[in-house]
C-alpha cells in the first residue's frame, strides 16, 4: 500500500477539504482515485475522515491502495532521455509525440515507450513497496508529472512511483519549478519584455479551446523577446502558472500567435506549412532522490533546440 507524508505549507491560505488538498494541491489522486482506491489519512497523528479541513501546518499522512492493472503496451520507440534514475526520468520529448494514452492514442505514446524501455532494462513492474514501479497503465499515467502538448516539443520529467510524483507534482503547484520556452510568434512586440497575467477558461463556442476571459483560473506568463525579424519575433516565455494551452492562448491574446498553432493562430503566408514553433527549453527541478538533504541541489536540464526551429530561425535569418 503506497504511503505519502506531508506538511501543509505556509502559503496555503486553507478552507479546503483534505480530499480537495490531495487532487488539486498536491496532484497525488484525482478526486474519483480517491474514492476508488480507498484514501485513509490522519493529520497530526490523528485518523480523519477526507472531508476534513486542511490548515496550514498540518502534519498529513496519506494511505492508498494499488491501481488495479490495465492494459498499457510496452513498445519500442526512441527516446531522447536527458536524465534517468531509479525514481524520475527527464527526456526531451519530440513535437508530435502524445504525452500518454487516450482517446485515439492508445498506441506510440511517451507512456509507452517508458514502459517498454524500464522493462528492456531488466525492471519487471512491481506494485509494492514504497517505491513501487507500478508502470502497467494507470500507475504509470499519472507518474506524468506535467504535460506538453502533442505539438510541443522539449523537456518534460516523469516519476516512476506514487512518491516521486507526488514530491515533484508539489514542486509544480507550488511554483518552485521553473519552466522556460522558447516560440517564433507573429508580428513585432511593442515592448520588449512582460507581464501578461489574465483568467483563463475554456471557450464556450468550442470546448476543445481555451480563452481569456472574464472569469476562470488566474495565468500568469512572463515574455522577452531575444530576436525580431519583419514580421516574426524569437520569444522566451515563462510560465508563472501551468493552465492548459497557457502559452498559446497568451500569445493570441497579445496579438502575437506562435507560428504554426493551428487552433490559436492565424496562416502564415511565408510559413504555411509550419508545425507549433513552441519548445520547452529548461526546466529546473529537485528530484525525489535529493529531498532528504539539508539544502536540496535544484537541478537544470535543458533540450537542445529542435532542428525544425532552427530551419526557421536561418530562413527568418536570410530574409527567406
Amino acid at each position: 500500500m503506497p504511503a505519502f507524508t506531508h506538511t501543509v505549507g505556509r502559503s496555503f491560505s486553507g478552507g479546503l477539504r483534505l480530499d480537495r488538498y490531495v487532487a488539486e494541491n498536491l496532484g497525488l489522486l484525482s478526486r474519483s482515485q480517491i474514492k476508488a482506491r480507498e484514501l485513509t489519512a490522519t493529520v497530526n497523528g490523528k485518523k480523519v475522515k477526507v472531508s476534513f479541513q486542511v490548515k496550514t501546518g498540518d502534519a498529513l499522512e496519506l494511505f492508498w491502495k494499488e491501481a488495479e492493472p490495465v492494459n498499457l503496451v510496452p513498445e519500442n520507440i526512441p527516446l531522447d532521455i536527458i536524465y534517468e534514475d531509479e525514481r524520475a526520468v527527464v527526456v526531451n520529448k519530440p513535437r508530435g509525440m502524445v504525452v500518454h494514452p487516450g482517446a485515439g492514442n492508445r498506441r506510440g505514446t511517451l507512456a509507452n515507450a517508458l514502459y517498454h524501455r524500464r522493462l528492456q532494462r531488466g525492471r519487471t513492474p512491481d506494485c509494492a513497496g514504497p517505491h513501487a514501479e507500478c508502470l502497467n497503465g494507470e500507475g504509470l499515467r499519472p507518474g506524468i508529472v506535467h504535460r506538453l502538448d502533442k505539438d510541443t516539443s522539449g523537456v518534460m520529467v516523469a516519476a516512476y512511483d506514487d512518491e516521486a510524483l507526488a514530491f515533484l507534482a508539489d514542486q509544480f503547484k507550488s511554483r518552485k519549478a521553473k519552466k522556460k520556452y522558447v516560440a517564433i510568434a507573429g508580428g513585432v512586440f511593442r515592448e520588449k519584455k512582460g507581464r501578461i497575467e489574465t483568467l483563463i477558461a475554456r471557450d464556450p463556442k468550442d470546448r476543445k479551446r481555451f480563452t481569456v476571459a472574464g472569469q476562470g483560473r488566474a495565468a500568469v506568463t512572463f515574455y522577452s523577446v531575444l530576436k525580431t525579424w519583419q514580421k516574426h519575433s524569437l520569444v522566451l516565455l515563462r510560465p508563472r502558472t501551468g493552465r492548459t494551452h497557457q502559452l498559446r492562448v497568451h500569445m493570441r491574446h497579445l496579438g502575437h500567435p506562435i507560428v504554426g498553432d493551428p487552433v490559436y493562430g492565424f496562416p502564415d503566408p511565408r510559413f504555411p506549412q509550419a508545425g507549433l514553433m513552441l519548445h520547452a527549453r529548461s526546466l529546473e527541478v529537485i528530484l525525489p532522490g535529493e529531498k532528504e538533504e539539508r539544502q536540496p541541489r535544484i537541478r537544470l536540464f535543458k533540450a537542445p533546440v529542435p532542428r525544425h526551429f532552427l530551419a526557421m530561425i536561418r530562413r527568418l535569418e536570410n530574409g527567406h
